[in-house]
C-alpha cells in the first residue's frame, strides 16, 4: 500500500508538471453511509470556492481523484451568466472520505472528452403552419427553450415523442408540453444516449419495440409518473389550463441534466398560480429530481403514480426524513409479464394525505413557502444488469433512502 500511494503521487505530481498549473485545491468528498454508492453524486457550490479562492478560474478546471481525471461540469442554475456549481458522479466506499483535486490548468487540451451519460432536449417542427389542429410540413430542430404556442395541443406532431425527454444511462422519461401535462417512461434496453433518435422515424414509432427500447407506460388520464398536479374539489387537478408556458433546457451535460418549465396562470378552481418545475437526473440513477416553486398561496402540490391492477403497492416504514410510494409488477405496454417498479420520494413531513382516485395513487404534499421537492423513478426489468423482482427493488428503495437521508457531503 505505501508504495502504490507513492506511485500515484509520482503520476500526479507528473500531471501537475505537464501543464502550466495556476492552482491547485483540495476537495474531501464524505460517503456518510454505511453502504457503497455507484456514481455518487457530488454538487461543489462555485461560490462556495470563489470564497475561499477569490482569483479561482473556474473555467479553467480539472478534477482528478487520485490518478483519475473525473468528469464534471459547471452549471449556471440561477441564469445570470456565471456556473453557480461544479457537478460530478464518483465511486464511494462505505463511509469513506475521497480527496478531490481541482487544478486550474492554462492548458486547457489536457480535459478529456467526457463520456455522455445523461441528456435532456426538446424537439419541435419548424417551417411548416398549424391547420385544424394539426401541425403541417416542418421538420424537426432542437431548440434550448421554446415558448409553446396557444394553437399547440396533443397528438398534433409539433413535439417530437409531444414534449421534452431526459435521460441517464438507465432510464429515459418524457412529459407531454399539452393540456395532458403527464409524465411517461421510457425504458431503456441500452445505456447508450437514445433520445436525439426517438421518433425521428414516425410520429409514435417509440410506442413499438426497438434496439434501444420503447415508451413502456400506459399512462391515460392519469398521473403517470411524478406528474406535478393540486388536489382541489376532491379530485386530481393537472396542470391543464394556463395562460401560457415557456420550457428550458438548463443542463445538458455529461453528467447531470435539468429541465426548467415555466407555467403562467396555472387555473385551479376559480384561482390562478406560477409554477415553476425543475427536472433533473444524474449520471448512474434512475432518479429524476423534481423542484417545485408555487406561487399564489395554495395549500398543496400533489404527485403520485398510476394505478395498475398487476401492480402491487408499497409503502417505506422507516424512521428517516425520506420516505417512498411505490408500485411493482407486470404494469407496463410490452406484455402481460413485463415487469415495472415505479416510485415516488417524499419527505415524510410535507404528507398531508395518501388518496387513490381510482385511477392514480395521489400524494398530496404540503409545500414549504411555495416549495417542494420530490424524486420519481422508474425500474424496467428489460433494463441492462435492472431489477427483476420485487425483493430487488424493495431493496433497492431502502438502499436510495439511506443516501437521501445521508447525503454525501464536501468540505475543503
Amino acid at each position: 500500500m505505501k508504495y502504490l500511494l507513492i506511485l500515484m503521487t509520482v503520476l500526479l505530481l507528473t500531471v501537475y508538471t505537464s501543464c502550466d498549473v495556476t492552482q491547485k485545491i483540495e476537495v474531501t468528498v464524505k460517503n456518510n453511509t454505511n453502504i457503497q454508492i455507484h456514481d455518487a453524486l457530488v454538487e461543489i457550490p462555485v461560490p462556495d470556492l470563489k470564497d475561499k479562492y477569490p482569483d479561482l478560474s473556474v473555467n479553467t478546471l480539472l478534477v482528478y481523484h487520485r490518478d483519475k481525471q473525473l468528469p464534471f461540469q459547471l452549471d449556471d442554475r440561477d441564469r445570470d451568466g456565471q456556473p453557480d456549481v461544479l457537478v460530478l458522479v464518483m465511486d464511494l466506499k462505505p463511509e469513506q472520505s475521497a480527496a478531490l483535486t481541482l487544478i486550474s490548468a492554462k492548458d486547457t487540451e489536457l480535459k478529456k472528452e467526457y463520456t455522455k451519460r445523461t441528456q435532456a432536449e426538446v424537439s419541435h417542427k419548424s417551417g411548416g403552419k398549424f391547420e385544424d389542429k394539426k401541425y403541417i410540413g416542418g421538420k424537426f430542430t432542437n431548440v434550448s427553450f421554446v415558448r409553446v404556442p396557444p394553437e399547440h395541443t396533443d397528438h398534433n406532431t409539433y413535439f417530437r415523442y409531444e414534449g421534452p425527454g431526459w435521460e441517464s444511462d438507465k432510464v429515459g422519461y418524457r412529459f407531454y408540453l399539452d393540456w395532458r401535462n403527464a409524465t411517461d417512461i421510457f425504458g431503456k434496453k441500452t445505456s447508450e444516449m437514445v433520445l436525439q433518435n426517438v421518433g425521428q422515424d414516425g410520429f409514435d414509432s417509440y410506442h413499438e419495440m426497438a434496439d434501444w427500447g420503447m415508451d413502456v407506460l400506459k399512462v391515460g388520464s392519469t398521473l403517470g409518473i411524478g406528474s406535478v398536479a393540486m388536489w382541489h374539489d376532491d379530485q386530481v387537478n393537472m396542470v391543464s389550463v394556463t395562460d401560457g408556458i415557456h420550457c428550458t433546457i438548463l443542463a445538458d451535460g455529461p453528467v447531470y441534466s435539468t429541465i426548467k418549465t415555466d407555467y403562467y396562470g396555472w387555473q385551479v378552481g376559480s384561482r390562478k398560480y406560477d409554477l415553476e418545475s425543475r427536472l433533473s437526473i444524474a449520471a448512474g440513477d434512475r432518479k429524476t429530481k423534481h423542484d417545485v416553486v408555487l406561487t399564489g398561496d395554495a395549500s398543496n402540490i400533489s404527485t403520485g403514480l398510476v394505478k395498475h391492477e398487476n401492480a402491487a403497492l408499497m409503502e417505506s416504514n422507516t424512521t428517516g426524513v425520506w420516505q417512498y410510494l411505490a408500485t411493482y409488477g407486470a404494469q407496463t405496454l410490452v406484455s402481460e409479464t413485463d415487469l415495472l417498479g415505479m416510485a415516488i420520494l417524499y419527505k415524510k413531513s410535507q404528507l398531508t394525505e395518501r388518496i387513490d382516485d381510482g385511477q392514480s395513487h395521489v400524494l398530496v404534499l404540503s409545500p414549504d413557502e411555495g416549495k417542494l421537492t420530490y424524486y420519481f423513478l422508474a425500474a424496467w426489468g428489460q433494463e441492462p444488469g435492472g431489477i427483476t423482482d420485487s425483493n430487488q427493488f424493495k431493496a433497492y428503495l431502502e438502499r436510495e433512502l439511506v443516501k437521501m437521508d445521508n447525503p454525501v457531503s464536501i468540505a475543503f
